[in-house]
């Protein structure tokens, strides 16, 4: 992304006012090479009416015209200090117009993730050094070669096959293996590239560059930040290893739209077999500093308690290796895609592509032909093939699907996202929240809070600096920087919402996928009492101060300022709409769900695609409803299933 000076002065002085150092040997943004950063980020959005947004943005930043839009007066950005630029800011986070609170959201995550994230130009961020943070820890060198052999392709190529899988990660992984083992010509399309355990450990930006999706970042209102895996084995290889089945209830709301076997032995079945093939496990998950909070939390208030079932071997350390597992493991403990169902599909003779972006599937007079793809190099890609599976993610599903023609209502309808958001607790007692196994507690006490199966669960997850960035709020640059470098002796728990209402996925005119999502009214009262009772957690727990992600700042300290009663009040006043709340889609679901008739879903109980019944999906787009809790399971055993069936009619 180029920029003029005026725009690049712009964005360097914007990246100061949030970071701004301290002049006592912490760096501000532009020392750090921040702004670098940001723009290398931006540069991989697929959608580029976007880039031209933001420089349209900068371009205009620093202009009366400007300030005035802003509200705060006349004067130029640049003439003003430090602490009016910071009210500026906020004039814009505070706003009662969504767009504003979007472009404050947007300018303050792209900011503060990479000014905690960088490296700097040493190598080594000063800020990790303040807060006790170890940092990237580098490549391994004892790190085995690549088990997998995928292909890329520089030169136009066409090649046949009886099934073409479109992305490779829990569905499409899954899909493959059972393509392949019924002895049929199985090719796998990947857009991102191929990652082993040799290749991570170089930290969060290199991470974020390589492992996970280019975009979209956020839904188009602002209302969450999106965070989805783009590399062979998709999610799975950078997931928080979480291995929970479908609950029955939700199998049996699933069951009354219309795909009767969700409530039957059949996707039972199919649960079992993905258990057993990821070494699922209740035996590698110990207490973490952030989960040992949990558990002390959860035990005092006399609620609902689990342990977290993960998909590990003995391989795995449970503790400062799996802390970084978000990021890929380096140990090659997580039993990801990669590392089981492709290999069984490549071990079967299936051919596993990488940097090949499919544009369009070929239809013809109702039936697929096979797919066009864009290799990473330029090439084009053509295969040919009986059917195909379409397992691409929950996004970029029902986006291929439009841009290859079909025209069914439901494709992008039903988009469920379980919103998360996070309440913080400082505490006297070092927990480093980094270090220990990835997910190990989960307590399900508000999982029904409306009496029919929908609300709120409660989880921890490692934080690493840059991760955090999506959850916070900022009131200022000084309080924000004593904020984060007090990590280590700081935790989050996190709210997961299953949500009840939903958005949709449409394409612009080039066919890139645009997320609309504005989360209602009953699913943000129960977002609010999850942040309520994550607050009662904490303060169970011994927390000395708690904070949400609310952008107006809502703080409490037990025993000292404020009570949980005047927190909860002020959580609610600051309401969860665009802007007001920081928080995040983890879980990608439903747009291209399954169901009884073309009136209610976009795929039958197949999974086959109402108009062209070769067309079959596989990934969590299948999912009729939220599953309310963590989907890779779920989504393996529908991919499962849907290929099981897939074979049964091609054979």
């Amino acid at each position: 992304m180029e920029l003029t000076a005026r725009q690049r002065a712009a964005l360097e002085l914007i990246c100061d006012t949030f970071a701004p150092g301290d002049g006592q040997g912490l760096p501000s943004a532009g020392e750090l090479g921040v702004p670098d950063a940001v723009l290398q980020l931006l540069a991989r959005n697929p959608r580029p009416e976007e880039g031209k947004q933001l420089t349209t943005l900068l371009g205009l930043w620093d202009s009366p015209l400007m300030s005035l839009l802003a509200g705060a007066g006349l004067r130029r950005f640049s003439a003003r200090d430090q602490a009016e630029r910071e009210r500026f800011l906020l004039k814009l986070g505070d706003s009662g117009l969504a767009p504003k609170r979007a472009i404050f959201s947007a300018l303050k995550q792209a900011t503060l993730l990479g000014y905690y994230g960088t490296p700097g130009p040493t190598g080594r961020n000063p800020l990790w050094q303040a807060m006790d943070y170890p940092g990237p820890p580098g490549k391994l060198d004892s790190a085995p070669k690549p088990a997998l052999t995928p292909l890329r392709y520089t030169e136009n190529t066409e090649l046949d096959c009886d099934v073409v899988i479109v992305g490779s990660g829990a569905g499409g992984g899954a899909a493959a293996a059972v393509l392949a083992e019924a002895g049929l010509n199985v090719v796998v399309l990947e857009r991102g590239e191929y990652y082993d355990d040799g290749d991570f450990g170089d930290g969060e930006l290199d991470a974020l560059a390589n492992l996970y999706a280019a975009g979209p970042a956020a839904t188009a209102e602002g209302q969450l930040g999106l965070v989805a895996g783009s590399c062979l084995g998709g999610g799975t290889v950078v997931n928080w290893s979480t291995s929970l089945r479908t609950p029955d209830d939700v199998r049996a709301e699933w069951a009354g739209l219309g795909a009767a076997q969700f409530a039957e032995d059949e996707y039972g079945a199919a649960l079992d077999v993905v258990e057993q093939r990821l070494g699922v496990t209740y035996d590698k998950s110990p207490l973490s500093g952030r989960d040992g909070v949990l558990e002390r939390g959860v035990q005092k208030l006399g609620w609902d308690l689990g342990t977290l079932p993960r998909n590990v071997s003995d391989a795995c350390d449970a503790a400062v290796e799996c802390g970084r597992c978000g990021y890929g493991c380096r140990l090659g403990a997580k039993q990801s895609v990669t590392k089981t169902w492709l290999a069984d599909a490549e071990g079967k003779g299936a051919r596993l592509v990488v940097g090949a972006d499919v544009r369009r599937i070929e239809v013809k007079h109702g039936k697929a032909e096979g797919v066009h793809a864009i290799t990473a190099s330029g090439a084009e890609l053509t295969v040919r093939a009986r059917a195909v599976v379409v397992s691409a993610g929950a996004i970029q599903t029902p986006a291929l699907l439009r841009r290859s023609g079909l025209r069914n209502k439901n494709i992008g309808d039903y988009l469920r996202l379980h919103p998360a958001t996070v309440v913080f607790g400082g505490f006297d007692e070092e927990v480093r929240p980094w270090e220990g196994g990835l997910q190990a507690r989960i307590s399900r006490e508000h999982r029904d809070l409306d009496g029919a199966g929908y609300g709120v669960i409660y989880e921890t997850g490692p934080l690493h600096p840059a991760l955090l960035m999506g959850f916070m709020g900022w009131r200022g640059a000084t309080e924000h920087r004593d904020t984060v470098l007090n990590l280590r002796n700081s935790m989050a728990v996190g709210v997961i919402t299953r949500d009840r209402d939903h958005g949709s996925v449409t394409v612009d005119k080039a066919g890139e996928a645009i997320v609309k999502y504005t989360m209602s009214a009953r699913d943000a009262a129960h977002m609010h009492a999850g942040v309520s009772g994550a607050a009662e957690i904490l303060e169970a727990a011994g927390a000395n101060r708690i904070y949400t992600g609310h952008q107006a700042g809502v703080s409490y300290q037990p025993g000292v300022r404020g009570t949980h009663a005047e927190f909860a009040a002020a959580a609610q006043a600051a309401g969860y709409g665009p802007g007001r709340c920081n928080m995040g889609a983890l879980h990608i679901m439903g747009s291209a769900r399954m169901g009884g008739s073309a009136e209610i879903s976009a795929t039958d109980p197949d999974g086959a695609t109402w108009e062209v019944p070769n067309i079959v999906v596989a990934d969590a787009s299948c999912f009729p409803t939220a599953s309310g809790v963590n989907p890779m399971v779920s989504i393996e055993a529908i991919a499962y299933m849907n290929a099981k069936r897939l074979v049964s009619r091609l054979n």
